[in-house]
């Protein structure tokens, strides 16, 4: 979907595809510095991540394994609750494992500060986070991400896997979704 079949549900473009595809590359490229030699365990996050995911595993050229977990805070609204649900967990022991948390999205840290003290508790030798996206402004806990892509303005945003009532995922892009749609 390019930015022009929903131009009357988006404020403003924050970030074009080949700005995002640029983005992950240079955090592959940090990953793979970082991690040579080791064979971490990409954890994505879904469903928002999936986009971030499958681009971030085809940049990366290092050994890696994947898995996927799916937790909750928001329901069907646009802000996060702070209260987490598992809904879909680990398939992959973590006992001694590097660990990659891989984000589309950081706003307030609530969930990922969770995620991160549920994963170190398992055992993990190190739990990461890489996330393509992350709101300064809405932040209520510091959450320490050592692959930060790209700050944006504390906004609802759609688009590369961020949605609004599972709509917006296959922007090819990322822009700020109008009030008027979710209002």
């Amino acid at each position: 979907m390019q930015f022009s079949d929903v131009e009357s549900d988006l404020t403003e473009i924050l970030l074009t595809e080949e700005q995002i595809h640029d983005t992950i590359a240079g955090l592959a490229a940090r990953i793979d510095a970082d991690y040579a030699g080791k064979t971490p365990l990409l954890v994505g996050v879904l469903r928002g991540a999936v986009m971030v995911m499958a681009d971030l595993a085809r940049a990366i050229t290092i050994p890696i394994e994947m898995d996927w977990m799916a937790v909750s805070s928001y329901g069907s609204s646009t802000q996060s609750s702070g209260v987490v649900r598992i809904l879909k967990d680990l398939d992959t022991d973590l006992h001694g494992r590097d660990v990659l948390i891989v984000e589309d999205i950081i706003d307030s840290g609530l969930t990922l500060s969770w995620l991160l003290q549920n994963l170190r508790g398992r055992g993990a030798a190190s739990v990461e986070i890489c996330a393509l996206l992350r709101k300064p402004e809405a932040a209520k806990v510091q959450v320490d991400v050592k692959y930060p892509g790209v700050d944006i303005p504390n906004a609802f945003v759609v688009g590369f896997g961020l949605d609004y009532a599972e709509k917006y995922r296959n922007l090819r892009g990322i822009a700020v979704l109008a009030p008027h749609v979710y209002s």
